[in-house]
This record gives structure tokens, sequence and C-alpha cells, in this order.
């Protein structure tokens, strides 16, 4: 009954929003490693959240943030940004890019390790989520899509401070600092802090995160950015990995630096980046005897970019080249190498008024792998100002990690004989764009081959004795359908309620195996299958403001849950907020991922200073 109500008062409240009047959003231009494209006119399903949306939400990481994005599936194992997994569209973590500002956040040793990203959300300007593939974009392991994550340095001097406290002794905080040195130097300083004690046993965490980050102007056409950051978790690793050992613990510690050098000059843009990264993980099975099985593991990775555009009466071109280099030093993985060598070429032009093309092509290199080539083909047709269709087709690759070959524990066994996967992406898509309004309606086909998953006999014993294996299991079909609707208002309603937005989406997969899994599965069988997200924010008497956010997920495993989330802000004082987060609302029992009970409901109370 509880569900029904809830469901039916979000309805009485979506129909009143629908009769008010909308309003408008600036243009976006979407930060692609190599042609860059506005919103307003995709050739692919792209989804943005503004620095105001995030906010709003009733969210304390990234992690939690992408969980109200229609199409991407967020597996926690932990809250407060500790570890979770990032699938679109049913494709896996490994098969997901993570960026930072264009700078690919991938780990060789395993992918649970991306979403260490040192930069709180205070520091973060927009996210863009690309679906489907984003090889020819960005690169290799982008199959099933790509997430850029885009940092705020203004110009302008800016500071803010806030803290929060909760249930289960959490507390934290976060800082966020610009200042300028001179109208051709900025700069900006950010910071978190998180800790529980845990919701329960072995789930406390401790997360920290600084970043520093640095822009000088050398002339009009010339510009530098720079930027490092390190993060450390320390975490009790309940069921993250295996539910044979309750005691499990992890330490990670990830640095990440890049500098980038950019020139803009008439027609011309040219773009050179270096960047380094470490992750540093210490894993044990049992938290307090490091004698037990103690895992240590370092990885290194270094990077070079290249990339220019060049516009003409035919046209925009664009050409680049990139290197990277990986390495890897473990106690249980050995020392492991590998170089990563990849061109790119591709020209965007307009056929005819209205129709746009985007012809291009990725050759990569791996050091253990022959030369590839990865082309593809976008298309957007405008109808009219409001109606838009696009459709796109490519192809991607994703090579295994070095989890996936070497790692071996008592709960796990290793696969030196996978092969690379490789998929073929096609999507088709309309959007009614107008007033405030957008509509999207969006089929999408993904076809994987050499698809890897970790499998286990199946057993009636609990826990299942037998180790997860990782397998190239064979190939798979995805095919979906995405639906969202999103709407800006501003007109009162009862005169002194203003819905500020509201958004409806709803994503279905059906996945079609060539061959029947009979074993258990932890990866491929756990997407969903089903999800529904909705959302809104309202504003009453235009001091408190309340956003609702709501989400139901179906898995192919049977596993179905909903949740609802809230975020209160009371903005009556000048320069502070006063807020209440109220997560997993209706108290529902769920997993995510792994075998980790995700907590019920849980209130946090905090305020946000602005210090300028």
């Amino acid at each position: 009954m509880k569900k029904i109500f809830l469901f039916h008062l979000f309805t009485v409240i979506l129909h009143s929003a629908l009769l008010a009047q909308p309003s408008y959003m600036g243009e976006i231009i979407i930060q692609g490693n190599r042609i860059s494209r506005p919103f307003s006119k995709p050739v692919q399903n792209i989804s943005v959240i503004t620095r105001e949306q995030i906010a709003k939400s009733p969210a304390r990481s990234i992690q939690e943030i992408l969980t109200y994005v229609a199409g991407v599936d967020v597996r926690q194992r932990g809250v407060g940004g500790v570890q979770a997994d990032i699938g679109i569209r049913g494709g896996g973590f490994e098969q997901t890019l993570i960026l930072l500002n264009g700078v690919k956040l991938s780990d060789p040793q395993t992918g649970h390790h991306m979403m260490n990203i040192p930069v709180p959300l205070e520091a973060i300007e927009r996210i863009e989520i690309i679906k489907g593939s984003a090889t020819r974009s960005f690169g290799l392991n982008g199959i099933a899509g790509a997430i850029n994550i885009i940092t705020r340095l203004g110009s302008e001097q800016q500071a803010s401070l806030s803290a929060y406290g909760a249930d289960f002794s959490t507390f934290g905080g976060q800082f966020f600092l610009t200042q300028p040195v001179s109208n051709r130097y900025y700069q900006n300083i950010s910071g978190s802090f998180d800790v529980s004690e845990g919701y329960q046993y072995n789930s406390d965490y401790q997360v920290s995160n600084i970043n520093y980050e640095s822009a000088l102007r050398i002339s009009n056409a010339l510009n530098l950015r720079g930027m490092v950051g390190f993060t450390g978790r320390d975490f009790g690793a309940n069921g993250f990995y295996t539910d044979k050992f309750p005691d499990q613990w992890e330490q990670t510690k990830t640095l990440l630096s890049s500098l980038a050098l950019t020139y803009s000059k008439n027609k011309l843009y040219l773009q050179t980046r270096a960047y380094f990264r470490q992750n540093d993980d210490e894993f044990r099975l049992k938290r307090f005897d490091p004698s037990f099985y103690t895992n240590i593991h370092q990885s290194r990775t270094l990077g070079f970019e290249f990339n220019g555009t060049y516009r003409s009466k035919l046209g925009i071109t664009g050409l680049g080249a990139e290197m990277r280099q990986e390495r890897l030093e473990s106690t249980n993985l050995g020392q492991r190498e590998r170089t990563f060598y990849g061109i790119f070429a591709e020209h965007a032009v307009t056929i005819v008024r209205g129709l746009d093309a985007q012809l291009g092509v990725h050759a990569s290199y791996y050091s253990t792998y022959e030369w590839k080539m990865y082309p593809g083909i976008d298309l957007g047709y405008q109808i009219s100002p409001s109606n838009r269709i696009y459709g796109n087709y490519s192809l991607g690759y994703r090579v295994p990690s070095y989890t996936e070959w070497y790692y071996q524990d008592p709960a796990t066994s290793s696969n030196s004989n996978l092969i690379p996967e490789q998929a073929s992406n096609a999507e088709f898509g309309y959007i009614f764009n107008k007033y405030g309004l957008r509509f999207e309606a969006c089929y999408f086909n993904r076809y994987s081959q050499n698809l890897i998953d970790y499998i286990r006999d199946t057993s009636s014993i609990v826990p299942n004795p037998n180790k997860w294996t990782p397998e190239n299991v064979g190939n798979v079909k995805f095919n979906g359908l995405e639906l969202s609707l999103g709407y800006g208002i501003y007109k009162s309603l009862f005169n002194f309620i203003q819905i500020q937005n509201i958004g409806l989406s709803y994503n279905f997969i059906d996945a079609n195996f060539e061959k029947d899994l009979q074993n258990d599965s932890r990866y491929i069988l756990n997407a969903y299958r089903h999800q529904f997200i909705a959302g809104m924010t309202l504003d009453f008497f235009d001091m408190v403001q309340v956003t609702l956010k709501s989400r139901y997920i179906e898995r192919y495993t049977d596993v179905q849950y909903w949740l609802m989330d809230g975020k209160m802000i009371y903005h009556g004082i000048p320069k502070l907020n006063i807020f209440a987060e109220w997560t997993n609302i209706t108290d529902q029992e769920y997993v995510e991922s792994g075998f980790v009970q995700m907590p019920g409901r849980w209130i946090k109370v905090g305020c946000t200073i602005k210090l300028n």
C-alpha cells in the first residue's frame, strides 16, 4: 500500500506539472576528445547532468549521482563513494570508459578502481554520458559507452564549505576554492572527507579526496591547463567479492595528474595532453589476519595524446594519435607491462540543409595484439527546429584486465587464455525539443562477441564452495529501448509551490545468448531488464527546495527493487543552505552487486556556506 500511495502522489504532481509553463536551458557543447558537438544536435544518445542538478540530488558521490541516469546501471558495493561498477545498456563495468576532463581512468589491474576519482561533487561542472560505442571517440574499452566528468575552473573568486552528519556515526564535508592570481592565471583547490562506522558488520569506510587545478592563458590562442589529485579509500569489504569471507578489507590510494596545451585560432584547433595515474591497492580476505591472505597491487599508467580539428568548406576534419603504457607490480598478478598505440581520423559534414554526417575510424595496437580497425558512422537529420532523428553504427573492442588473466585466491580462479571482446553497436533515435520539453525515444542494438564473464558451477551448499572463473562465455545480442522525458517549469502551483523540473525515463533490455549459461553468472545475468527512473524538484515559498528521486530496477536474475530518495534545501538565509537527505525512504532490502546488502533508510543533515 505504501508503494501504491507514493506512486499515485507522484502521478498527481506530474499531471499538475504538465499543465504549467516550461523554462529554457542554455546550449551545452559535448566535449569529446575528437570533434565536439552541441547537445541540441546529437548524432547519438547522450545525457548531461549539470552542476545545478548535482547540487539538488540526494547524493554524496559521483556513483550515487549516476544512479538517476537513464540507461546507466550503477552496482554499488558500498555507499559514500567507496566502490561501484558502472555499466551502460547491459554492458559490464570493464566495457565502460570513465574519463575526467577527457583523461581515461582505466586501470590495467581491474575496472573496479575506475571510480577512484579525486574530485568532490562541489568541483564538478557537469557529467556527460555517451551511450553506445565510444571506441571511435575515446579509444579502447568503450564498447558500451563512456562517462566524461568535467570539472569547474572559473576565472572569478569563489569559495564554499559544507558539512553533514548522519546515522551510523557518519559525517563528512567538502570545500571548494577558486582564487585567480591574475587575469591570465587562475586556479582552484577542492577536497572532501567522509567517514562512517557502517550500517552493517564490516561496512565502515573512510574516503578522502583532494584536487588542485590551474589554467594559464599564454596568449589569446594558446592555453595551458593542469591538474593533480589524490584519493584514498579505506573500507570494510563484507561481501564485496565473495560471500565466503565476511571479514574482507581493502585500501586504495590513487594519484592522478594531467597537463594539456591547447591552441585555437580561426579554423584550427590543436590539443596535446600528457597524464599519469598510479593506483595502490591492498586487499585482505581476513581483515585482522593479514598473514592469511593479502594482495598488494600497484598499477601505473602513462599516456600521451594529440588531436586536432580543422574547419573548411568541406566540413570539420579531425586527426589524432595516442600512446598509453600500463605497468603492474603485484604480489598476486606478478610484474606486467603492455603498451597501446592508437590513431584516428574522422570528418563531419552537412550533406544538405539539416542532414549531418560524421564518419571516422580508430585504429589501435596493443603490444599483445596486432593492429585493429574500428570504423563508425553517425547521421542526424533536423526535420524541423523542434524535431530531430539520428542513427549510428560503430565497432568496439576490449582487452581483458590483468585480474581476469592472472588473479587467484581461495574464491577465484584466473584464465590466461581469454581473448578480447568485440562488439558492434547500432542505434536509432528521435528527439522532440520545444519550450523546455525534451522527449527522446531510442532503439539500440549491441552484438557482443567473445563476451567475458565470471562463472561458477551451481551448488546447493551456502555459501557456494565453487570458484569464480572468467570465461569467454560466447556471443550475446542486446536489443533495447529507451524513453525519456524532461521538462523545465517556472509557473507556480497553488500560489506557493513551484515545480522547477521533472524527469521520467524507461529502459528495457532484451539479452539473447547464443548458448545458454548453465552456471552462476557474476555480471551478465545481473544486468537490468527493466529500469524506470522518475524525479522532480519543487520550491515552496521561494525558500525550501525539495527534490524527489525514484527508481525501479528488475534484473535478469529476477531480482527487483524500488527505491525513493529525497533532498530538502532551505535557502532562505543569504549564502547559507541547510539541507537534509533521505535515502531509501521506503526502507527496501536490496543488493546491487556482489553479496553486499545495501543500507535501509538513511538520513543525512548538513549545511553549505558560500564564503565569497
